[in-house]
């Protein structure tokens, strides 16, 4: 089955801001509505080359984030396309969750294992 989520960034807008470091999950409101990110985690991944990292903006209701339809998996930089608040916390190991402090472009760690 194809796709054709009216995406909020062009295919010839995502341009190379990170190397690549395999793939995550995203929301729709994300990658759809625009919205930033307000919250990821990032576990053990599921196969090499998932990095393990789950986007979320943080508006997401639990009906909305268990529907698989209105989550896709894109490659790490696509997401950063969308938000690059995101990038200083790429690097942080698995089993760590962020929240985006209210107003800022910062992340504080909710839980760290």
């Amino acid at each position: 089955m194809t796709t054709t989520k009216p995406f909020k960034l062009k295919a010839d807008q995502i341009v190379k801001l990170i190397p690549s470091i395999g793939f995550c999950y995203a929301t729709d409101k994300i990658t759809v509505e625009g919205e930033p990110v307000n919250y990821f985690y990032r576990e053990e991944p599921d196969v090499e080359s998932d990095s393990g990292r789950r986007f979320f903006s943080g508006t997401e209701t639990q009906e909305y984030a268990d529907d698989p339809t209105n989550t896709a998996i894109y490659e790490v930089n696509t997401v950063v396309n969308y938000d690059k608040t995101i990038i200083p916390y790429l690097d942080l190991p698995f089993g760590t969750e962020l929240e985006r402090v209210y107003g800022t472009y910062n992340f504080r760690i909710i839980k760290q294992d």
